[in-house]
Order: structure tokens, then sequence, then C-alpha cells
């Protein structure tokens, strides 16, 4: 070898070690700093417009802590919003220009389960991971034909079994049930009927509301007329209030039970003497300032009450599956990996499929044949008390 091929080919080594040390000393691969693109469609006007503003507040509450946090390595969340207007049509629309977006890692949609069921077909066939916040079971089941939907909110089996228990433990044996008149208030109809059965309750009467009735002393009438021992009222959290109300105006002394669909505001604010000691199945998230922070979970839960209590001015039992919902899509897409800067879809929905975590809401499972996260355990007894909801004794 000549003298200066030896003098070139020992430079070309030094050059090649240097820059091997040089991507060892820092880590090697490209660092991706690209954003987590999580797209929205919600509620923000219409009918379920007070839920949705909830969804909203906490999603963007979220966003802000996540990205503030440095927790997604160099990376942050971006989030799109889109409202649907309370309208299954509107959703649509934006659930098809989500997933046209080619930033968007996957989507979240609000609490309204028309809107929900409505779009599983399009979210199949665009192969963008979802999440739901509404609560129908139709949302999610059969599985196999929905494999990029996943569903954050109570499930209908797990709410009526507990409700069945403390009405048992109440000694109550007659019941009046006013539901929805949608996927989730048939459910939970049949779910109801199924646990009474087995410990022998018996439904009197049974009312259904649609989505935009307001005036409910009519359904309200028919259930005080048949003289049950209490009220179950399983419908979304304005119309729960509105029908406390209406059976309270018929001088209904009985005792009242919510879903936990009917969850809304801490404070009951109009409703509260209407609504004074009422019980609510629900996450104990909602009443977080009640509990003595004992584990990381529940003291990060009480961070996020005090969070968005001080931010907004109040508390939303709901805004806790937004944030859930956030938090698993950002882990999911870390735990993915990928080549920097794409968006791989079918990875994403891999890993949300197994995704496990003590969230804001309680304990989350997510498995393949299962894409309700929300364990049972979750729930808990609520009583309003003074005005606002307080943990059962």
């Amino acid at each position: 070898m000549t003298p200066f091929r030896s003098a070139t080919a020992t430079a070309l080594v030094s050059t090649l070690l240097a820059t091997t040390l040089v991507g060892c000393q820092f880590g090697g691969d490209e660092q991706d700093t690209s954003p987590i693109v999580i797209a929205a469609d919600l509620e923000l006007s219409g009918a379920a417009a007070g839920v949705g503003k909830a969804y909203r507040q906490a999603l963007e509450l979220k966003v802000e802590q996540l990205n503030a946090s440095g927790a997604l390595n160099g990376r942050k969340v971006d989030l799109l919003l889109k409202d649907n207007r309370s309208d299954a049509s509107e959703s649509l629309r934006n659930i098809v220009d989500f997933s046209n977006d080619k930033r968007v890692t996957a989507i979240i949609m609000g609490g309204c389960n028309e809107c929900a069921v409505g779009a599983v077909r399009t979210v199949n066939e665009k192969q963008i991971p979802t999440i739901a916040l509404a609560a129908a079971g139709a949302v999610v089941n059969p599985v196999a034909e929905r494999r990029y939907m996943f569903k954050l909110a109570p499930n209908a089996d797990d709410n009526a079994a507990a409700l069945t228990v403390e009405l048992r433990r109440r000694n109550i044996e007659r019941v009046g049930l006013l539901r929805s008149d949608d996927a989730y208030g048939q459910e939970g109809a049949k779910a109801l009927r199924r646990e009474f059965g087995k410990v022998g309750i018996q439904v009197l009467a049974e009312a259904s509301v649609r989505g935009t009735d307001t005036e409910l002393d009519g359904p309200a009438g028919r259930l005080v007329s048949a003289d049950p021992d209490a009220v179950v009222i399983w419908t979304p959290p304005e119309q729960a209030m509105l029908a406390s109300s209406a059976v309270k105006r018929l001088s209904y002394t009985g005792a009242l039970f919510l879903d936990a669909a009917a969850a809304g505001d801490l404070f009951l604010g109009s409703a509260a003497r209407s609504a004074e000691r009422a019980t609510l199945v629900f996450t104990q998230t909602m009443v977080i300032d009640d509990v003595i922070a004992t584990t990381p979970a529940k003291a990060a839960r009480r961070q996020w009450f005090q969070a968005y209590t001080a931010q907004f001015g109040g508390y939303h039992g709901s805004s806790s599956f937004a944030a859930d919902a956030i938090q698993l899509i950002a882990d999911a897409e870390l735990r993915a990996g990928g080549p920097v800067g794409e968006v791989d879809r079918d990875r994403l929905r891999d890993v949300l499929e197994t995704s496990q975590m003590d969230g804001l809401s309680g304990p989350i499972r997510m498995t393949p044949d299962n894409h309700s996260g929300l364990m049972p355990q979750a729930l808990t007894t609520l009583v309003a008390r003074n005005g606002r909801w307080r943990l059962a004794s």
C-alpha cells in the first residue's frame, strides 16, 4: 500500500470510529421529536354540550400537563378539536376528516353513544385507533368487528350490578326506571332487569326520554304513580338533574338512584335540594377530596382533581375519562416506536389493545377480548349531601 493510500485509509477509519463513538455517546438513533397528534370529536354545542365542554377542558389540561412534564422523551402532544354539534352525521364527517389526515395518530370521541356506534365502520375501514368516551357496549362489541374501537366509560353491566347491590342493601324491592331512549338506555334496562331478577327486585314502571327532552314531568309522573320504593335514573347528567327535580315536584319521597352516566358536576347547584340524599354509582375520583391518598394512584387522582378545580372553578366527574384517553394514546405511541416522524396506526392499535394502567378514573385494562378498559373495581357509591356529591360512609 502506498503512503498516500495508507494515510487515506487511516483517516477514513478514524473518521468512521469517531462517528461511531459520537453515535454511541448520544444514543445512536436519531431522537424522535415529532408531535403526537391526537384528534378529538366532541359535543361542543347542541344537547350534550355540557359534558362536551368538560371533556374539552380535561383534554386541554392533560395535554398541557404532559407537555410540561418532559415525560414524552422530547415529544409534545398536539390536540386537534372539532365540534360535532351533538349530531351523529356531523361526527362522522369529522371522523373521516381526521382519518384522512396522515399526521393524526388516534382519535378521541366524546360521550355521544349514537356518534360512536355510527363511526364504527369508518374507524375500522380507515384503520385509525379511536377511544370513545361513550358508555354504550355496542361501541366496542363484538370486538372482532371493532378492532380499532376502544372505550373509556363505565359499563352498563358493572353499573347495574353495583346499583343492585346498593338497592338490595337498602331492602328496596320495587323500583321505577327512567332511562335514555338510546342504545345505552336500552342496554341498561336489560342489564338492570337481569340483575334485579337475581335478587327479586321488581320494575313497576319504565319510561324513556330522548336526548333533547327537557320537560320530564310526564315520564316522572308515570313512575311516581306506580308507587315504587325507589326511582332509578339512567340518563345523561343534565336530564338526571331535571328528572330528580320532576319527581320531587310530584311529592315523591322515595329514594333516588343514579347510574354512572348521570354523573356531572361535583356541585349540584339548582338541583341540590331535589337530589339531596340521592345515590350515585361512579368512580372515586369524583370525591377524591374525601379520600386519604394512601397510594401513588390516589395521590395522582387528587392532584388531577385539584388542578382541574383550580383552573375551571369546579369539577366534572367525567373529566378523568378524557384525561386517561390522552395518557393511554401518548403512552402507546411511545411504546409502539417505529420510524422517526412516521405515524404507524396499526402498531399503535396493537399496543393499545394490551394497555394497563392505574388511571385517573381507576384501574384500566385493555385486552384483545375486551376493548372497554374501565374495571368494575373503579366504581364506588356516592351520596348527594349538602349540595355536592360525597363518598358514601
